[in-house]
């Protein structure tokens, strides 16, 4: 494994941005705001891209840090779990709009991703280090 961390960035990161990327490129390039510049769905989408990644990376963890790997494990699901039920919220907004404040909604959901990333990037950073110390 030569570096994880920009195999990380390149493999999960920029893939979960693409929801996000797209849709700012569609409103920057369309006219009359037909498309909003950011939507809480896509950040669901970004923040699942990443627990489901940290999963995956963990399965690869050896059995002297069996302990860490289940803490991290289990923060992913719980994360997981969380935007599975903020897009059950959205997606009874979208028959019912005023049920939940969309600014809300979005800040709530885009502080998760954001602290999602963070998250990863500590699991990838100590699966790097581990990659140096094995190798």
């Amino acid at each position: 494994m030569k570096n994880p961390k920009s195999k990380w960035l390149a493999y999960t990161v920029l893939v979960g941005l693409i929801p996000i990327l797209s849709r700012l490129l569609v409103w920057s390039i369309a006219s009359n705001e037909v498309v909003l510049p950011f939507a809480a769905t896509d950040f669901v989408a970004f923040g699942l891209v990443l627990h489901i990644s940290n999963i995956n990376e963990l399965e690869h963890v050896s059995s002297q840090s069996k302990p860490w790997k289940t803490v991290q494990n289990g923060v992913s699901v719980i994360f997981i779990a969380l935007y599975s039920v903020l897009f059950a919220v959205l997606l009874l907004a979208e028959k019912n709009p005023n049920l939940i404040n969309d600014s809300a909604l979005l800040t709530c959901v885009a502080v998760l991703a954001a602290t999602s990333l963070v998250l990863s990037l500590s699991i990838f950073h100590r699966l790097s280090a581990t990659a140096k110390v094995t190798s």
